[in-house]
């Protein structure tokens, strides 16, 4: 149970992704849907690191935990219109993967094409990007195809 003595979190970007996406009305819904959009993830210069992504090259995927920068000024809502309901009806905002969230942080898996190792420090090519450009990455983790498909 979340208390009144609940500390609230701060979390620093460790990256950002640059995709073709300029506005979030043109990323699609899901990675799958565009396997072709690429993304380049860049870190930031207190994170780049090769070290930090020795063996990420081993997986074929990653998963990117990133923030929905463009909703910040929003307010989250209990009840959003999701677009696989036809944005017609109204969902839980817990049940869909609507950016208007308490915590606006999402999650995406994108295929891993390769690590470039750059004058400012490791880049990150990917495929199958779901997310608009500019995007604050705030962690990265391996894609785990038997730990993380149910």
């Amino acid at each position: 149970m979340i208390g009144a003595d609940a500390v609230p979190h701060t979390f620093t970007p460790i990256a950002t992704l640059y995709t073709c996406f300029k506005e979030k009305f043109g990323v699609p819904r899901q990675m799958n849907l565009v396997p072709a959009a690429k993304g380049q993830l860049v870190f930031d210069p207190a994170f780049a690191n090769m070290d930090a992504v020795r063996d990420l090259k081993k997986f074929s995927h990653i998963w990117l935990i990133f923030v929905f920068h463009q909703t910040r000024d929003k307010t989250w809502s209990a009840l959003v219109r999701p677009p696989r309901l036809g944005g017609n009806k109204k969902a839980g905002v817990f049940a869909t993967r609507s950016p208007f969230r308490p915590n606006p942080i999402g999650i995406s898996a994108v295929k891993l094409e390769g690590v470039e190792n750059s004058c400012d420090g490791p880049v990150l090519h990917l495929s199958g990007v779901d997310i608009v450009n500019e995007t604050p990455v705030l962690d990265i983790k391996p894609y785990i195809p038997w730990a993380d498909a149910i």
